[in-house]
């Protein structure tokens, strides 16, 4: 794993970037890649590709509406190449591809995923053509399957494997991912990574491996703009202890939000954010004092935070968690707010400024302490950190390393 040590601030301008990821520019909520294009696309040209859709998606009844309006361009019906701000593009894929993660075959999925990537070139080359990109940089967010054969059909002057998350941790990616997620980063000019956790991971495979940070947006974290108290915390007590975010098994423990609230049924806990099928059918429903608000829309997430007494992450430690990046954590300490969260091995980072919990039974007693000590010097001290975390010193990191490779 490389640190740069380079203190140039000179952007790289100029350039013709592709960017492929598991997440659509549709999607609704934010995400780092959908960032890092704006930030880039500042200095230069940016293709923001979408998630080519699967056949199988494709013939489904139920879709998403970003989904759904997909298809409809892969019908025919609408524009699959729009401007979505200043040198920046958001491309549809018409070309359906097969689903293929279910294949019980590694050398079954290679062949077919050899074709969907090929089919997903053509797909992309044609877009470059219409925009007459050239000699562009590749950066490939995640996107292991679709992304894996990438390099050989676009021929990019750079290509860059971007990792965030650890997808070989769950079930549903575990047995394909961890073949070809090694063979990937390997063949990456450069592999960059938001966790100290995964730059090492990627330099195991590729010494061309970085670590660059990660940013936070303070324009909505902000303790400079007003928040209205939202409607879900009318009426309840204090202290309101708060989580905000996906509420998700393979990452949060629901033991340790059943600690909390029945060691302290005049507490409240309010947890933002949509619920998958194990926490919806838990007993922490029939817990009077457990509140769950469903997903809310990103741009209220800060008046909830700014309610929250103490914010908390839940997390499990496992194989997912240990070497995530907890953006979460940067918001709330962005606002200010007093933390207790699961100890990992990236939130030693953070180890100055929040309260660490080892088991479910460490949370009631850190959740104490962390009430009786919240003065305006700590608030301010949590704050002035969590500034630290900006997406403008992320992306310096990332044209470092790409001016190094290029030069």
């Amino acid at each position: 794993m490389q640190l740069n040590s380079d203190n140039s601030d000179s952007p790289v301008t100029g350039k013709d970037i592709v960017i492929v990821g598991l997440q659509p520019w549709y999607y609704e909520i934010g995400s780092n890649c959908k960032t890092i294009a704006t930030y880039l696309a500042r200095h230069n040209r940016v293709l923001y590709v979408n998630l080519p859709v699967n056949r199988k998606t494709f013939l489904s009844r139920t879709k998403t509406p970003g989904i759904r309006q997909h298809c409809e361009i892969i019908k025919g019906n609408g524009e699959k190449l729009r401007p979505i701000g200043d040198n920046m593009w958001e491309f549809y894929p018409t070309t359906l591809v097969e689903s293929i993660n279910g294949l019980p075959s590694n050398k079954a999925f290679n062949f077919i995923n050899y074709f969907n990537n090929r089919r997903f070139a053509r797909d992309i080359q044609k877009a470059i053509r219409l925009l007459d990109f050239r000699d562009i940089i590749l950066f490939n967010d995640n996107d292991i399957y679709n992304g894996f054969y990438l390099k050989e059909f676009l021929r990019p002057k750079l290509y860059i494997y971007y990792c965030r998350d650890f997808l070989q941790g769950y079930d549903y990616w575990k047995k394909h991912v961890s073949i070809l997620e090694p063979k990937l980063i390997r063949k990456a000019d450069i592999a960059v990574a938001n966790s100290l956790f995964y730059a090492e991971y990627c330099s195991s495979h590729n010494p061309q491996s970085h670590y660059i940070g990660q940013g936070c947006n303070f324009d909505l974290f902000n303790t400079d703009s007003t928040h209205s108290r939202p409607p879900e915390l009318e009426g309840l007590s204090y202290p309101v202890i708060g989580y905000v975010g996906a509420i998700d098994s393979a990452r949060l423990d629901p033991k340790i939000i059943e600690t909390i609230a029945t060691s302290h049924p005049d507490w409240n806990i309010v947890l933002v954010g949509p619920e998958d099928a194990i926490f919806q059918s838990s007993t922490l429903h029939q817990l009077p004092n457990v509140h769950f608000t469903g997903r809310k829309p990103l741009a209220s997430l800060p008046d909830f935070v700014a309610y929250f007494d103490v914010c908390i992450n839940p997390q499990l430690v496992n194989i997912i968690t240990k070497g995530n990046y907890p953006l979460k954590i940067d918001e709330y300490l962005a606002m200010g707010k007093p933390v207790v969260a699961t100890r990992t091995d990236t939130m030693k980072l953070f180890g100055d400024y929040t309260w660490l919990a080892d088991t479910p039974e460490d949370y009631p007693a850190l959740i104490e302490k962390a009430l009786a000590h919240n003065s305006a010097e700590e608030q301010n001290r949590r704050i002035t950190f969590a500034r630290s975390h900006t997406w403008e010193n992320c992306i310096k990191e990332l044209y470092k390393v790409i001016s190094k490779q290029l030069s």
